[in-house]
């Protein structure tokens, strides 16, 4: 049988997978901002909680 339900399936998945890459591929600018802007908040987070536990050990 070619109209199969396993093919059909397999067709719109892989249609999905596509719609899913072209629509991160149109926001990849954004996402990647967004990535570096996460990164500094994690990291100045980061560095101020060292730096308030290295003020509390010189107390």
């Amino acid at each position: 049988m070619h109209n199969s339900p396993a093919r059909q399936l397999r067709g719109k998945t892989t249609e999905t997978v596509r719609q899913l890459i072209r629509w991160a591929a149109r926001r990849r600018r954004t996402a990647t901002g967004l990535l570096l802007r996460g990164a500094c908040y994690g990291a100045g987070t980061g560095a101020v909680s060292i730096l308030a536990v290295w003020v509390e050990r010189q107390l």
